[in-house]
Order: structure tokens, then sequence, then C-alpha cells
């Protein structure tokens, strides 16, 4: 697992990074300032603040080190140089016909830490995206489930860049 690349979108990239500012510049100091406060009162082992606080620097603390060594071991894929279109790579928006139950699904196949599924956005190391990568449309699919084998028709392929955001083209 630790030579597994840490493919990354620019978009997810710009994602962590605000994360990572935003905890290391605003929440960050301003919990410091709290805790300072909380230990200025005195007794800390009843102190509510300080011991709320300190455990939230911790937390904040290991946060920011998952968030450097993700940055840090980032591979930014930009999908818009990506070359061959007509093929499903990392970044592509992909369609997908069941062709168990008649319903059309549509994917974004990104990084690790870029999942959010009610977007639609799915890892690349999923199943379902290691069953898409490298075909292109009118290929079918067979991706294992716990609830059996499902079998999809890939109808259309996309890196377009205002689909990256997550809206559909008009």
């Amino acid at each position: 697992m630790a030579d597994e690349k840490n493919y990354i979108t620019p978009q997810g990239h710009a994602a962590l990074e605000a994360e990572f500012q935003a905890l290391l510049k605003v929440e960050r100091p301003a919990l410091v300032k709290v805790v300072s406060w909380a230990a200025s009162n005195g007794d800390r082992s009843e102190n509510g603040d300080y011991i709320y606080g300190k455990r939230r620097l911790r937390q904040i603390d290991s946060r920011l080190r998952f968030l450097m060594q993700r940055m840090d071991a980032a591979v930014i894929v930009d999908p818009a140089s990506q070359q061959g279109l007509e093929k499903v790579f990392f970044g592509a928006w992909v369609s997908l016909f069941a062709l168990k139950n008649d319903s059309e699904h549509r994917y974004r196949i990104v990084g690790k830490d870029e999942l959010e599924p009610s977007k639609g956005y799915i890892s690349w190391v999923s199943p379902l995206a290691k069953a898409m990568l490298g075909k292109q449309v009118g290929d079918v699919i067979k991706v294992s489930t716990p609830a059996g084998d499902e079998q999809y028709e890939i109808v259309e392929v996309s890196y377009q860049a205002a689909e990256q955001d997550g809206s559909k083209p008009t």
C-alpha cells in the first residue's frame, strides 16, 4: 500500500490544500488562544475548555499530518491533458447503462481523497472504476457486487472542463 500512487485531480489537490490552510491558519490559531485562556484559569483537571481544546488540537494536528502526507505523495493528473479521449482514464466522466434494470448512471473516476458518491465521484481503485479503465463507448463491462454480477454498457466518455465540478453541460 505504501508503494501505491496517490493519483488526484488538480481540483482534488486544491481542496486538500484549502483544508490544510484553513486548519493551519484559521482553526488552529483560534483554538490555541482558547486553550491558553483556559489554562490561565487555574485547575486544568476540571476545565472543560482546556480539556476539549487540547483534544481538538491533537485532532487538528493529526489531520494536518495526514493532509501533508497525502499532498506529498500526490501525483496530480490533469484530465484536460489526457490523450486518447475516446477511452476511459483517470478523471473521466463516464455514463453507464445498467443492462439488468435499464437505468443510466454517471460517474467520475477520481483519486481516493476525492470520493464523493453523492456527486458520482468514485475512486480509481474501486471495482467499478477498474472495470471501466481503458474501455470505450460501446464496451460492456462486468462488475461483481455483493448482490451479484452486474453488466453495464459504456454510453459516453467525457473529459470536458465544464463537467469537472460535477455539473452537467447544457
